[in-house]
């Protein structure tokens, strides 16, 4: 590790521990006259000193040598900070007011000393002070996050929903008609800690029995190797009319430091065996005719194409050459912001794009038909269906998880999608 980042990593952790400090003040307000408070003090500081170990762990151990799971270690030390900062707020609150107190009393000559205690907010015979009650509810709001997010780990992480549509292609030839296409989109492999569950999910997906199965892209986080030890159990993931593929913006190895641009390219190469051991047909800007009873439809495949920051790989023009007489394009694109800034200006015979990619924040509300997610404001189609002129776009919300290893709201995701000739 450089210099430079130690010095980072030394910053961080100093600023974490101030943190663990600060809350503590509310804990040891709160817990100080219960029977339990030596129990409470420690579990507090085990905690935080697990998290501080676990950033240690993370940045001076290779975890591909032993049996922790980096992305447990990364959701561990989130959401125990990511809750304390609720705390932090509300205990500022609590500060400033009383600092603004010592200042005005101060500059009034009635007192010279912080106050410690203030107006009442119960009744005379249950007195409790605005500061014991705002500390008090610190720890709530602390404490709705941890819940939350633990649940999300626990059980959202690996809580499939199959999601079923139905859509209508007036050009699509009478032997396709009710077609059944299965998606999965980025597996993330790399971030997985329950092979039980993770083979639930493609159990699951088998029993469906489609047609068809496409997954549009991010098999891994970061290298090949994190596949590996998945193969035995995505390579069951077939289906009559064939299981097409392509890459992610993850599968490339752009988030990794290589000690050579050949080390790189050999780790693509090793995910491009990876999906051809699964039987996964990968396409890199290149279509497949699918036949049935002598009649085709077009499957386009391009490489990680997006707006914004991430690398722009695809070339859809390469791919889309030779499928110009198809009666019915499937087009299967990681980004789905490539739907609106090139797809439908350009090639607008492309009667359904498949996307991922936004895994809907992995945290938001669904309620029916209603659908929030913070990432709605960086991408405007992140989840679901989108229809525009003849053209459609889904957006599949994900199999895996990366980062915050689990889901809250946003739960992880098989589409079933039909295809009909008309609605009638």
């Amino acid at each position: 590790m450089s210099s430079s980042r130690f010095i980072t990593l030394g910053i961080l952790i100093g600023l974490l521990l101030l943190v663990d400090l600060y809350v503590f003040q509310a804990v040891k307000a709160v817990a100080e006259n219960t029977a339990y408070k030596r129990f409470i003090y420690s579990f507090y500081w085990a905690i935080s000193i697990l998290s501080v170990a676990g950033i240690f762990w993370y940045n001076f151990v290779q975890l591909e040598n032993v049996p922790i799971n980096k992305t447990l270690i990364i959701g561990f030390v989130f959401v125990n900070y990511f809750s304390k900062l609720f705390v932090v707020i509300i205990l500022f609150i609590d500060d400033f007011i009383r600092l603004s107190k010592w200042i005005a009393s101060f500059f009034s000559k009635n007192s010279a000393t912080i106050p410690t205690t203030s107006t009442p907010v119960t009744s005379e015979d249950n007195h409790i002070t605005r500061s014991d009650f705002l500390m008090k509810t610190a720890l709530i709001a602390g404490a709705v996050p941890l819940a939350t997010m633990s649940f999300g780990i626990l059980s959202g992480a690996h809580d499939y929903r199959i999601r079923r549509k139905t859509l209508y292609l007036p050009n699509l030839p009478k032997a396709f008609d009710g077609i059944r296409i299965a998606q999965l989109s980025d597996i993330h492999s790399g971030s997985f800690f329950n092979k039980v569950a993770v083979k639930g999910g493609v159990e699951m997906l088998l029993s469906e029995k489609p047609d068809v199965i496409f997954f549009t892209g991010d098999l891994v986080n970061n290298t090949a190797k994190e596949v590996e030890e998945y193969v035995p159990i995505f390579e069951k993931v077939k289906a009559p009319l064939g299981v097409y593929t392509i890459l992610g913006n993850h599968d490339y190895g752009d988030y990794v430091r290589w000690n050579s641009l050949e080390a790189k390219q050999q780790n693509l190469e090793d995910l491009i065996t990876a999906h051809q051991q699964m039987g996964w047909d990968l396409l890199l800007d290149e279509h497949r005719f699918i036949e049935v009873d002598k009649e085709k439809i077009a499957v386009i495949g391009v490489e990680n194409w997006g707006t914004g920051r991430f690398p722009k790989y695809g070339n859809l023009s390469e791919a889309y050459k030779g499928v110009e007489e198809a009666p019915v394009k499937l087009l299967l694109s990681h980004d789905p912001s490539h739907w609106d800034a090139q797809i439908r200006p350009q090639f607008p015979d492309i009667d359904l794009t498949l996307s991922g990619h936004t895994h809907g924040m992995q945290f938001g509300i669904e309620i029916g038909d209603f659908r929030w997610s913070p990432v709605k404001y960086r991408y405007k189609q992140w989840a679901d269906l989108y229809k525009e002129g003849n053209q459609y776009l889904y957006v599949n919300r994900g199999y895996g998880y990366i980062g915050f290893p689990g889901r809250v709201g946003i739960l992880p995701e098989i589409t079933l999608l039909e295809l009909k000739t008309s609605d009638v």
